[in-house]
């Protein structure tokens, strides 16, 4: 398995507050332990508002888990190319866009996205909920590559985000609790469209969620997306972050169906001043 999604909390280095709260303590021992029924073979560490830009923390835990593992970071704007060509040495492979909890200057982190991108490569994440995705459209239709957290976190910017996975975008399945959404409809219907899009991630610890990962989403995960359970697991988000695919022996599939995807036609309609095509690179 890849868990694509991971904060790391270590308590010897900097954190702050956001909207005056602190998370508790979540070390990579506390996340092996947490996950020791699972084979974790790489994942990436992402960081939180409570973080800032300090990059300290995220070197630390991308040489302490080794092989495999990458980093999601937010940037100082005012960073150089040779701080960005640095941390993709160590590791790094995407900015995150937090807009959720974060006042953010959208336009200069668009800027660096593309500057990051042309330099080493890097796609950018975004933290949102889904009614706000379409007032974000200037800025999606200029990045090359992106993934969105946590499902999209809402409903009401579900066929949006269907649009976008459409044209290219992944999508992490990640923050269960939370979302305000039918989780296995929204699964099912993101894995129609595009089965390369999932990427599987526990977003342990699950600060402030309505409740953390639970061993059941990988189940519940499964059981959506048939004999395609491996590319979720793990192969798409593999892909994405540009690692080797794993050769590890995998099980038989299971004697079912995998979702069948949608056409074009079939997507859920959009308002006219949303069908704006937006141009997502594959790679």
């Amino acid at each position: 398995m890849f868990d694509a999604h991971v904060h790391i909390f270590d308590p010897r280095f900097p954190l702050a507050e956001n909207d005056g709260y602190l998370p508790a303590p979540f070390t990579i021992a506390d996340y092996r332990k947490r996950m020791s029924r699972f084979d974790i073979q790489g994942g990436a560490v992402v960081s939180g508002s409570f973080q800032g830009t300090d990059q300290s923390y995220l070197k630390a835990a991308l040489a302490e888990l080794g092989p495999g593992w990458v980093g999601v970071t937010a940037l100082d704007l005012e960073a150089s190319d040779e701080e960005i060509v640095e941390l993709d040495r160590v590791g790094v492979r995407a900015l995150r866009f937090n807009v959720k909890r974060a006042a953010a200057d959208i336009t200069a982190m668009t800027l660096q996205a593309l500057r990051a991108h042309e330099l080493v490569g890097w796609h950018v994440e975004v933290y949102i909920d889904g009614k706000m995705l379409t007032s974000l459209q200037p800025v999606i239709s200029k990045l090359p590559s992106f993934a969105i957290d946590h499902l999209g976190m809402s409903d009401e910017g579900l066929p949006y985000l269907l649009d976008l996975v459409d044209r290219g975008a992944r999508v992490k399945a990640t923050g269960f609790g939370r979302v305000s959404m039918n989780v296995a409809n929204t699964l099912r219907r993101i894995h129609a469209v595009n089965p390369e899009a999932l990427m599987f991630g526990t977003d342990l610890p699950g600060t402030r969620a309505g409740r953390p990962f639970r061993d059941s989403d990988v189940d519940l995960i499964c059981d959506v997306v048939g004999v395609d359970m491996f590319a979720v697991l793990e192969d798409n988000a593999r892909a994405f972050y540009r690692l080797p695919s794993t050769t590890a022996a995998r099980p038989a599939h299971r004697d079912e169906s995998p979702t069948l995807p949608l056409r074009r036609d079939q997507l859920p309609t959009l308002p006219p001043d949303d069908t704006i095509p937006l141009p997502i690179i594959e790679r």
